[in-house]
């Protein structure tokens, strides 16, 4: 019988708060370092959703000052890493296979990754291995996205 994961399943533990929030983003930084450098807060997760934020602060600027592309897809992958954890039962398992990223606009202010699912996953159906798009729009504070990113998973029976 498939149960949830072990990350989704902390998550839901936690307070629905700032605290639970960040308590359970340290965690998530911890257990993956590289996701660090966007500092991100994981403001909210569930089966085909989540929403993650990150501060504008030097350590994510380029050379114009602005939001760096690469640390965008960094907020992108963390967001599709959670929505992942979420959906996922233990039953199967998924690992990035290609990304797809868009620039739309100079990111000036805080980030939020809002990543989603276009339809649920019939794990059932999955007996070899099958590909999942998450899709994952990236607005400023002024809800305006400036970078759009596809991240191809790989989904296969555990």
């Amino acid at each position: 019988m498939a149960t949830e994961s072990p990350t989704y399943s902390l998550r839901k533990r936690l307070p629905a708060n700032r605290l639970g929030n960040t308590l359970f983003s340290l965690g998530m930084v911890a257990r993956v370092p590289y996701f660090g450098t966007v500092l991100p807060m994981v403001q909210e997760m569930r089966p085909g959703y989540c929403r993650v934020s990150s501060p504008n602060w030097f350590g994510v600027h380029n050379h114009l000052g602005t939001f760096h592309a690469i640390a965008a897809c960094n907020l992108a992958e963390a967001a599709m890493g959670m929505l992942m954890e979420a959906t996922t039962p233990t039953s199967h398992r998924w690992i990035p296979k290609a990304m797809n990223v868009q620039y739309l606009a100079k990111a000036k202010t805080r980030l939020t990754a809002h990543a989603e699912l276009a339809e649920p996953i019939d794990f059932t159906a999955i007996d070899v291995g099958a590909e999942v798009v998450v899709s994952i729009r990236i607005c400023d504070t002024g809800g305006a996205e400036v970078v759009h990113a596809d991240i191809t998973t790989w989904v296969t029976p555990a």
